[in-house]
């Protein structure tokens, strides 16, 4: 008796036991429905429903559309994020662990941040080429300044006691910064380092739409031309699945080096 007169769990309590899974599936769940209602609905041409949508991507994968072309776009894309890991992670450290290497860089970092990267594809193309060189180079300037940006503050932000702690154990530079100062602020560096890598897929598109039109790219213009809304929302599906796909690489990693940060230090960084 005492069961059936107990109150059903409200919408909030519902919400709040979802797991993260359920919770991504749900919301994915709501907004296709929501686009297929709406292409249905609008009627316009550059946003059809979804089951169309689904349908030319699957048209395009039969016939070795996407393939070829998203191995093209994945080369350049690793590429440059590499790049750009690199110079985000070492300028980064320098930045953030020594003023004067601040003070040389800082002011051109926030400059290059600040300014729109694509404008940057007409030089890389006059001096490079239309080739692979032109778009990694357009990735490196999406993805690498905010990288910078963020290992500077990380580093920068390390307790001083860490720091005093390990100068006690004798430590010289390079230990401090190996075994105490990059490990202390890494959950904060892959912060940036996820920020990068959605950087890096729009500069990946954009570079290979506005210089050599190549790869993922080359799709997207081509059935632009055409007016395909279809076709173009489809690459747009893949360039996203590349995107998170990305990003959770990025997590798996971030997990296995950062395992010993107790999970609130994580949240507050």
């Amino acid at each position: 008796m005492s069961a059936a007169l107990a109150p059903s769990p409200s919408l909030r309590t519902r919400v709040e036991r979802l797991s993260g899974a359920q919770a991504s599936a749900l919301s994915l769940a709501i907004g296709a429905v929501l686009w297929e209602i709406v292409g249905r609905v609008a009627q316009v041409p550059f946003f059809p429903p979804l089951s169309e949508v689904l349908v030319r991507l699957g048209d395009m994968v039969v016939t070795g559309q996407i393939v070829g072309n998203l191995a093209e776009s994945l080369g350049n894309l690793v590429i440059g994020f590499g790049v750009s890991l690199t110079i985000g992670l070492v300028l980064g450290t320098a930045m953030g662990r020594y003023r004067r290497v601040n003070a040389m860089f800082g002011i051109y970092v926030y400059a290059l941040l600040t300014a729109p990267s694509l404008v940057f594809a007409p030089i890389f193309f006059s001096i490079l080429g239309s080739g692979r060189g032109s778009i990694v180079g357009v990735v490196v300037m999406y993805s690498t300044f905010i990288m910078i940006i963020t290992t500077a503050s990380a580093v920068e932000n390390v307790s001083p006691g860490l720091v005093e702690m390990g100068r006690s154990y004798g430590a010289g530079e390079w230990r401090l910064l190996t075994r105490v100062i990059l490990p202390a602020a890494a959950p904060s560096i892959f912060t940036g380092i996820r920020l990068g890598v959605g950087r890096a897929v729009t500069g990946m598109i954009n570079g290979e739409m506005f210089i050599a039109v190549v790869g993922l790219g080359r799709i997207v213009t081509q059935a632009g031309k055409r007016f395909d809304g279809a076709g173009v929302l489809a690459i747009l599906l893949v360039i996203i699945v590349v995107a998170v796909a990305a990003v959770a690489l990025t997590q798996l990693v971030d997990r296995r080096i950062t395992s010993w940060v107790p999970q609130t230090s994580k949240d507050a960084a």
